[in-house]
């Protein structure tokens, strides 16, 4: 093949290929799936084409041409998979919050339908501690021991008990956001399920005047561990809202629309997860004073409220910046 019949048979395909390497690199906001497996299929091309020019035309501009194209291409592949870490950090710092912002309100119902759980089961168990038999699985009832809180805990492995903890916790984020899918019917049971479990516990330590020691030893994990509930039991309830009510749109749609957000949401509590589970297997079960415990648990509350905060600033900032481009 003469080289000019070779760029002529290819010329169009490269100049694609320059385009989507300057879109990508200026406008990596408007990047879709369609564009990245376009840009994937040029540069494969490209760098076969490449290769058949070495061979044959090792001296035409052409070869240096496409030497540059292929490396340019290879280059911002290259950077694409270095900025992953960048993707994530994005999504923790800006996306996930933006989420929050925009979903408050079922954040805010799952919190409800907890405290509904809790406050219910606490009266019943304060007007007559019998009631905790019918309330509490048997295995909870009969197992809790007030006057044997924080003993027995130095046998155990912190990090098995850590790791199971967390594992434990995740389970039971992702069943309230499945649960999204019996138009949020599951996702209510186990937010007043968990509820009533907490509030039946709280009230048999205030009749044993143990509440101190309790709240002390549920506290420094309970704050994140709840936020955590409550923003996976919000991404359910969003799901199963708008399967409930579609409005104008097909249940359908609204599935495949709101499941994205509500996986994005369950995905932003994994690390919350993970780090109520360390303080749980680590510091709950700790030989240290119970003032301290609280000071873990105030850091805690201190570490999420600066978290929203500084995401919200960064969103802002990511807005603004969008607005600029735009």
């Amino acid at each position: 093949m003469h080289v000019k019949q070779f760029v002529k048979m290819h010329r169009e395909e490269w100049k694609q290929l320059e385009q989507l390497v300057v879109t990508m690199s200026k406008r990596r906001n408007a990047i879709t799936g369609d564009t990245i497996t376009k840009y994937h299929r040029h540069y494969q091309k490209t760098a076969q084409n490449l290769s058949y020019s070495q061979t044959y035309f090792p001296n035409d501009e052409v070869t240096g041409y496409l030497n540059g194209l292929v490396s340019k291409s290879h280059n911002l592949l290259y950077k694409d998979q270095v900025s992953s870490f960048k993707q994530i950090r994005h999504f923790f710092s800006t996306t996930f919050i933006g989420l929050l912002v925009e979903q408050w309100k079922f954040v805010a119902a799952a919190m409800i339908l907890f405290l509904i759980g809790a406050v219910g089961s606490f009266i019943a168990v304060v007007n007559d501690p019998l009631h905790i038999y019918a309330i509490l699985p048997a295995e909870i009832a009969q197992g809790v021991d007030p006057d044997q809180l924080g003993k027995g805990h130095d046998a155990l492995d912190s990090s098995l008990m850590s790791a199971s903890i967390m594992t434990n916790n995740i389970k039971v984020a992702i069943f309230a956001f499945a649960g999204g899918i019996t138009f949020g019917l599951v996702t209510v049971y186990l937010l007043i399920y968990n509820g009533i479990i907490i509030g039946a516990l709280a009230a048999l330590f205030w009749h044993h005047e143990k509440s101190y020691d309790f709240w002390a030893y549920i506290v420094p994990h309970g704050m994140i561990e709840l936020t955590a509930i409550f923003i996976a039991g919000g991404a359910g309830l969003l799901m199963g809202y708008k399967l409930f009510v579609p409005g104008q749109y097909t249940r359908g749609y609204q599935l495949k629309h709101h499941a994205k957000r509500s996986v994005q949401l369950l995905l932003g509590t994994i690390p919350l997860f993970v780090i109520a589970g360390v303080i749980e297997g680590f510091i709950t079960p700790a030989a240290i004073s119970l003032e301290a415990k609280y000071i873990v648990a105030f850091l805690t509350v201190i570490g999420l409220v600066l978290y929203v905060v500084i995401g919200k600033v960064n969103l802002y900032k990511s807005k603004a910046r969008e607005d600029f481009d735009s």
